[in-house]
């Protein structure tokens, strides 16, 4: 059976304003000063799947700048746009029949397309072992990720700690050094206070947003949970390889509806199996998440450009062109790009996206 990997490329990124923009969202950033988030990714998976296996869903009107910043990597055809944006569910739904199409049942693992990973070796063990699981026992296979602190940037999952390394007791797979657990159930962002009693309770771990089955296996979940979405993927995949599959997608695609498949598949699955991905994640979802990918100075300060700091301490501060200077600051983010200078504190990070809610209900598109 083959091995597919799906990478999820179509997000805006809006945390990450004023550096990531429409025409150049988060996943095309250089943050960690090596390479692009998304070709980071196609690198990082390549060690699990083959190359010439890896697909991207993106936006159409993204696609031409995907196609150029992924060169050289990907294989012709690799690149799946969609006409409009549907949320989660459709995206995966589309990459499922597309490959279903082609290849026949095969494995698939769903990425997004901007997480940073540290240890590559324990990712690439622990996807292999999720592939494995996911080809032999057609369970949903997702990733979590032990918290370090009560954040409340990501879902959490719950498992059930009772019935811990399932998968190696019953021999379904042949690696023992990563733990398997059965999903109880999955949470959409809390409170800090509820956070905190997720942590403090310890059978919640952070939802990386990693999915892998088999095509065939999620799309009979498609068929028994989300029909409405599952007739429009029958259609899009019966074009799928003919003269009429643009002018099907172009027609069909704006019609699902948006779900994501958390909300659509992953809560109302009774199949769910969840491995422990300690391999040094973060989905380097906000500004404040900085630190993950640069060391900080004795005073907790991460910087990145030139800088100079007096009296100030756990601030994260990004810069380009210009010197950034702070005095007596704590906890703190700056951020300065050619047209635009945030400033914020730290601890409000999540609520970076409403300036771009804001500039857009302004038409401020020249910030956008």
């Amino acid at each position: 059976m083959g091995r597919f990997s799906v990478i999820m490329a179509g997000g805006g990124g809006t945390r990450f304003w004023p550096l990531s923009r429409k025409q150049m969202p988060k996943q095309f950033l250089n943050l960690t000063g090596k390479d692009t988030m998304v070709n980071e990714t196609i690198d990082r998976i390549a060690g699990n799947v083959p190359m010439e296996n890896i697909f991207i869903v993106t936006n159409a009107s993204q696609a031409p700048l995907m196609e150029e910043m992924t060169a050289g990597r990907l294989g012709h055809g690799r690149i799946l746009a969609e006409p409009a944006a549907r949320n989660t569910s459709a995206c995966i739904g589309y990459a499922a029949v597309a490959i279903q199409k082609k290849y026949g049942d095969s494995v698939m693992c769903v990425l997004p397309s901007d997480h940073y990973v540290k240890d590559k070796d324990a990712y690439k063990e622990v996807m292999d072992f999720a592939m494995e699981l996911a080809e032999k026992t057609d369970r949903l296979v997702t990733i979590g990720i032990k918290p370090t602190e009560p954040a409340t940037g990501y879902g959490y999952i719950k498992y059930n700690k009772k019935m811990e390394e399932i998968a190696h007791k019953v021999g379904e797979t042949s690696n023992k050094s990563i733990t398997a657990y059965p999903v109880s159930d999955f949470v959409e962002k809390p409170s800090l206070s509820i956070a905190q009693s997720y942590v403090d309770e310890g059978c919640y771990l952070w939802n990386s947003g990693m999915f892998v089955w088999k095509t065939s296996v999620i799309l009979k979940y498609f068929e028994k949970l989300l029909p409405d979405i599952y007739k429009y993927l029958l259609e899009i995949e019966e074009a799928i390889g003919t003269e009429k599959e643009k002018e099907v997608l172009e027609r069909v695609y704006p019609m699902i509806p948006k779900i994501s498949i958390d909300y659509g598949i992953m809560e109302k699955a009774d199949n769910v199996i969840m491995l422990d991905g300690d391999f040094g994640w973060s989905d380097v979802g906000s500004w404040d998440t900085l630190d993950t990918l640069y060391d900080a100075d004795e005073n907790n300060n991460v910087a990145y450009g030139e800088q100079i700091h007096i009296d100030s301490q756990n601030c994260i501060a990004y810069g380009k062109d210009k010197l950034i200077a702070t005095i007596g600051l704590d906890n703190v983010i700056i951020v300065e790009t050619e047209d635009a200078v945030l400033v914020c504190d730290k601890s409000k990070a999540q609520d970076v996206k409403k300036i771009v809610e804001i500039l857009q209900e302004q038409g401020k598109e020249n910030y956008l």
